[in-house]
């Protein structure tokens, strides 16, 4: 059995991010039905404010998982899966982006000797890692584009790789959410 890390001072702001996103998870649930106003009121430019409104979540720790079920709820899985497809990889550039503004990988080589599979021992700028990281639930995605961003990953890799991963999440859910939208009918 492995011992707790001797460094506890990590902790401190793992816990404050794990708080903050649940409370951006609980306001922005909360306000899902307003989105879901708001995008369906606007007609057509509804698609385009889905897709920046997934740009948006990419500047914060919210997945964005619910609004790609909602949204396939409202337009049907193809479309939905388009929009999801689009807002998630123009949101892992901004996430990308905003890796490359920090200064410091922080706790990132503690936490990437952790990861499954053996995707920790692969190189970041590996298709295999990029690819795989992006697919474990949770930090995931957000975790792999800021990492991308700070080791400075050529953006036509990085761009391929995200946009695969995307695209198969966007099927999954927008799927999933035509597919809960038409049971609750």
């Amino acid at each position: 059995m492995e011992s707790a890390p001797k460094n506890q001072s990590g902790k401190i702001p793992l816990l404050f991010s794990v708080l903050v996103m649940i409370v951006l998870i609980a306001v922005f649930n909360h306000e899902m039905e307003t989105v879901k106003s708001i995008i369906l009121q606007a007609g057509l430019w509804g698609l385009v404010i889905s897709i920046l409104v997934y740009a948006l979540l990419g500047l914060t720790l919210v997945p964005s998982e619910p609004l790609t079920i909602m949204i396939g709820g409202m337009f049907g899985p193809l479309i939905a899966t388009l929009i999801a497809w689009i807002g998630n990889t123009l949101a892992g550039v901004v996430e990308y982006y905003l890796g490359k503004n920090i200064r410091s990988a922080a706790s990132f080589e503690e936490q990437r000797k952790n990861l499954p599979l053996g995707l920790g021992k692969l190189p970041v700028d590996s298709p295999l890692f990029l690819l795989g990281a992006r697919a474990l639930p949770g930090f995931g995605p957000k975790f792999v584009s800021v990492v991308a961003g700070l080791y400075n990953v050529p953006m036509l890799r990085y761009l391929w790789t995200t946009a695969a991963v995307t695209l198969i999440g966007a099927v999954i859910f927008a799927f999933g959410g035509f597919g809960i939208a038409q049971v609750v009918k």
